[in-house]
């Protein structure tokens, strides 16, 4: 197949950019590569359109933010193209985790030449429920996500406004079953079953969440583990500690693993992936994919060497 690009575009990512900035909508009009297609539509039809254009497609070029990319993620992996595509990233959203994950440049035409240089990398991606991301949390994080929700303030604000519910979360009693995995103190497990609690629980791939926030500091992209901590703190505590918790410092004396695979077991436990709220569960299965999809990067960022344990 001769090389083929499509560019998917999300007009209403941060606050409609797209729409509103129409130098940089020139730009890209004029400098993208392949087709342009303007998503205008629900998740939904991103995750369909991906599909649709990832079967005769060899790059794919997600030009959104952090729901935008896991969106077009989504129909690369339906079509079982993920193997034979590779992802571009312009970053036009307010959260931009896989950007800063990756070393993208937030700079769009930065990252438009990013695309010329076809240098690539593998990384895992996170399964969960019939879904792939790069960041799922279970609790505290995933309950603010689904208040913001609610409100009509969308953004950071929205994001800060929907924080104040975390004075009245209480930590939830977890069953926690993990497998094939490694403590911080190197030693390796099959199987460990753990009961604790926790306000929240994040799973990472990505080091970031929207808006730069650090919130898995350990995480790497291709060492093909799940990255896992428990907060086992007040939602007091987590909002008096928050500046650590936002800078990856915080973290570091919580309880943390990385495994193949975490089932958790609780009541009413709110679950989020790449910012999107996933619903309400009692049972909650995670896993590692391991060399899921390659993402074009730029050229003068080194590649880590990958770590298997």
């Amino acid at each position: 197949m001769s090389e083929k690009i499509s560019c998917i575009i999300n007009p209403i990512a941060a606050r409609n950019k797209w729409l509103r900035r129409k130098k940089l909508r020139s730009f890209l009009q004029k400098n993208l590569p392949g087709e342009i297609i303007d998503v205008q539509g629900r998740k939904e039809d991103t995750i369909e359109i991906a599909k649709k254009q990832s079967l005769d497609h060899n790059i794919i070029v997600a030009v959104g933010g952090d729901g935008t990319v896991a969106d077009v993620i989504q129909g690369i992996v339906e079509a079982g193209r993920e193997k034979n595509v590779l992802l571009g990233i312009i970053p036009l959203g307010s959260g931009n985790a896989f950007r800063k994950s990756l070393d993208i440049p937030k700079n769009v035409k930065k990252a438009v030449k990013t695309l010329s240089d076809r240098r690539t990398r593998e990384i895992d991606l996170i399964g969960v429920e019939g879904k792939t991301a790069g960041f799922v949390s279970i609790g505290a994080t995933a309950k603010i996500t689904q208040e913001k929700l609610k409100g009509n303030i969308q953004g950071l604000l929205g994001h800060l406004l929907a924080a104040r519910i975390l004075l009245s979360l209480p930590q939830e009693k977890l069953e926690i079953e993990l497998t094939d995995g490694v403590e911080d103190n190197g030693e390796r497990f099959d199987r460990k079953i753990l009961t604790i609690k926790s306000l929240d629980c994040i799973v990472g791939k990505t080091n970031y969440f929207g808006y730069s926030f650090n919130i898995a500091p350990q995480a790497k992209l291709d060492d093909s583990f799940l990255d896992i901590t428990f907060f086992e703190i007040s939602g007091g505590k987590y909002l008096l500690f928050f500046p650590l918790i936002y800078f990856g410092i915080f973290q570091k004396t919580q309880k943390h693993f990385k495994a193949k695979k975490m089932i958790i077991r609780g009541k009413n436990l709110p679950v989020q992936y790449n910012g999107e709220f996933l619903g309400i569960k009692d049972r909650i299965e995670v896993k590692v994919l391991p060399q899921a999809i390659k993402i074009i990067i730029p050229m003068n960022k080194p590649i880590p060497e990958r770590l298997f344990i």
